[in-house]
């Protein structure tokens, strides 16, 4: 077993909601669970060999188990319909130890957290550590129709039942979201946090930003990259700063795969451009960015790329591997 990996147990699976299963892993040996603030996740590597990212939405304060929530996807490349038919109460699965892309920003005044749909699980870890500390924040959560709003009664039940909106897509038109109202202008220690499907979260993200937020006050998770097809991709070569040997990737192709052809292996986990493990400094060329994980600016400055999605603009990348 890889060392960087835990085994755990599923103690509990339930359905939370349509199509929206939980699961409470638990050590194997009975030990404590490593720490993990809000935000965190845990990359979980299914019996068909895929590993999949999913946010860790139980008390940060618990050591004994871990939780997660996984939305059945129509569209899923494996994970979620792996999750949903062929992992059972009792299974011993490996996972990562939790790693945080999305931290609370705790020297925020107020914080606005939307939820989209599944995206709810790191929101909702994150409502009640503020809740816990005392701190100021509002939740806005927006699903489908009720059935699949997950979390429903734990949400009513707890402290802060009255910062937390629902809006649902068949439901009346006085509480559908309203994105302008929500969003509101930028103020000065108000820290924006949103997490959904990629529609969802394109359109808080662009509205805010059309608004004037700083990007320092946007913080964001995004399950998948929105990945073009391979029809326009051509091809282009990468280089290997270290020896000078340049390697040919192929439209279609991804520069991970075509190092590994050539006996250069980057580490990967998601290969969908959200978690940022292959990420991989650029010495020179134009990267053709088609992540989810960098921000505007840490694109925009072209030296560092994910490998497992993006691509060139220039006919070579330099690569400092």
């Amino acid at each position: 077993m890889n060392p960087a990996t835990l085994s755990v147990r599923v103690a509990r699976k339930a359905m939370e909601a349509t199509d929206i299963a939980t699961f409470e892993l638990v050590e194997a040996s009975g030990a404590p669970l490593p720490p993990f603030a809000a935000g965190a996740h845990i990359d979980v590597h299914l019996p068909n060999g895929i590993t999949r990212q999913y946010s860790l939405c139980n008390d940060p304060g618990e050591s004994h188990r871990y939780l997660i929530g996984v939305l059945r996807d129509p569209a899923s490349r494996g994970g979620s319909q792996a999750m949903h038919d062929t992992v059972h109460e009792g299974d011993l699965l490996q996972i990562s130890p939790p790693k945080n892309h999305f931290p609370l920003a705790h020297e925020a005044r107020r914080s606005l957290l939307l939820a989209g749909g599944i995206g709810v699980t790191p929101i909702l870890c994150m409502a009640e550590r503020l809740a816990a500390i005392g701190a100021g924040f509002d939740m806005h959560y927006c699903t489908r129709s009720p059935d699949r709003t997950a979390f429903r009664q734990r949400i009513a039940g707890s402290s802060f039942a009255d910062r937390v909106s629902f809006h649902h897509d068949d439901g009346a038109a006085g509480q559908r979201f309203d994105l302008d109202a929500a969003v509101g202008q930028p103020e000065d220690g108000v820290h924006l946090y949103v997490c959904g499907p990629k529609g969802f979260m394109n359109a808080v993200l662009d509205g805010a930003r059309a608004k004037g937020w700083p990007e320092a006050q946007l913080h964001y998770e995004f399950f998948a990259a929105d990945l073009p097809g391979a029809e326009h991709d051509t091809a282009f070569e990468v280089q290997v700063a270290s020896s000078g040997r340049r390697v040919g990737v192929a439209p279609g192709q991804s520069v991970v795969a075509a190092l590994a052809a050539a006996g250069v292996e980057i580490q990967t986990s998601c290969e969908q451009g959200v978690c940022g493990t292959c990420l991989t400094r650029v010495l020179a060329g134009t990267p053709d960015h088609r992540d989810a994980y960098l921000t505007p600016e840490e694109q925009a400055a072209n030296d560092q790329f994910l490998p497992c999605c993006s691509r060139a603009k220039s006919p070579l990348l330099v690569l400092d591997l």
